[in-house]
C-alpha cells in the first residue's frame, strides 16, 4: 500500500523540463505588447512544466539567472545592464545556457558589442505596420518544422544595422516585395539562430503586436526556440 501511494504521489508531481527567465526591462521606447508577451510566457509555463520567472529589474536579473537555462529579452530596449551585469550575463551564457530575442531585443545596448553579436543584428528603422510575406527557408530545423514555406504577417518590420547572413543561420527572411517602406536591401533576414561562445542563440523580428502572442505559428516558433536554446530539442 505504501509503494502504491508513492507511486501515486510521484506521478502527481509536475517536474520542470526547463527554467526560462523573462527579461521586459526598457529604457527607450516600450512596446504596449510586453504584456502580451508576458501571459504567452504564464500559458507556456502551464503547459510545458517550465519554471519561468519575469523581471525588470536587472539586479533581480542577474541574482535569478544562475537557476536558469534559458533567458529571454522580452522588446528590451536601450541599455538595460550595467558593466558588471553584462560581465555576469555573458559569463552564465558561456556555460552553455541558452538566448532568446524576441523583436525589440535588437533595440538593446548598442554600446556591448558582445550583445551585439549574440542578438546578431542591431535596429535601425521601421516602415508602418503592414502585410509582408515571410520566407521560411530552413521548414527542417527543429524550430521551425512544419512551417509553410511562406508566412502572411502583419507586424512592424524591422530594418537592421547591417545584414547578419554570414554570421548567423538564417530561418526565415522577408519578401521585401511584398511591404513598402524597407531600407536595408532586397536579402532581409529576420528571424535566425547561432552557436557561439559555449551557448545557443536565437533571435526573431516578430513581435512588436499584442496579436503576435497568440498566433500559432508565432507561439510554437518561440516554444521551440526555447527548448533549443536550452538544448532540449
Amino acid at each position: 500500500m505504501l509503494a502504491a501511494a508513492l507511486a501515486i504521489a510521484t506521478q502527481q508531481v509536475s517536474i520542470p523540463e526547463l527554467g526560462v527567465l523573462v527579461f521586459s526591462k526598457t529604457a527607450g521606447f516600450r512596446h504596449a505588447s510586453i504584456e502580451n508577451g508576458k501571459q504567452m510566457f504564464k500559458k507556456l509555463a502551464e503547459e510545458n512544466a517550465w519554471i519561468v520567472d519575469f523581471t525588470e529589474d536587472a539586479s533581480e536579473f542577474v541574482r535569478i539567472l544562475p537557476t536558469k537555462r534559458a533567458v529571454v529579452f522580452l522588446s528590451t530596449t536601450g541599455d538595460v545592464l550595467i558593466d558588471e551585469q553584462q560581465k555576469q550575463f555573458e559569463a552564465w551564457y558561456r556555460k552553455g545556457n541558452g538566448y532568446v530575442g524576441i523583436h525589440a531585443a535588437a533595440d538593446t545596448e548598442y554600446s556591448w558589442s558582445w550583445y551585439g553579436t549574440l542578438v546578431g543584428g542591431y535596429f535601425r528603422s521601421h516602415p508602418a505596420i503592414q502585410k509582408a510575406t515571410v520566407n521560411i527557408e530552413d521548414a527542417r530545423h527543429a524550430i521551425t518544422k512544419g512551417l509553410p514555406k511562406t508566412l502572411e504577417r502583419t507586424d512592424e518590420w524591422y530594418d537592421y544595422k547591417a545584414n547578419p547572413r554570414g554570421m548567423v543561420y538564417v530561418l526565415a527572411s522577408l519578401d521585401t516585395k511584398t511591404y513598402t517602406g524597407h531600407v536595408m536591401g532586397e536579402d532581409h533576414p529576420i528571424m535566425w539562430l547561432h552557436e557561439r561562445d559555449g551557448g545557443r542563440a536565437f533571435y526573431t523580428g516578430f513581435g512588436h503586436t499584442a496579436e503576435s502572442y497568440t498566433e500559432p505559428a508565432f507561439v510554437q516558433t518561440v516554444t521551440r526556440a526555447v527548448k533549443w536554446v536550452a538544448k532540449k530539442l
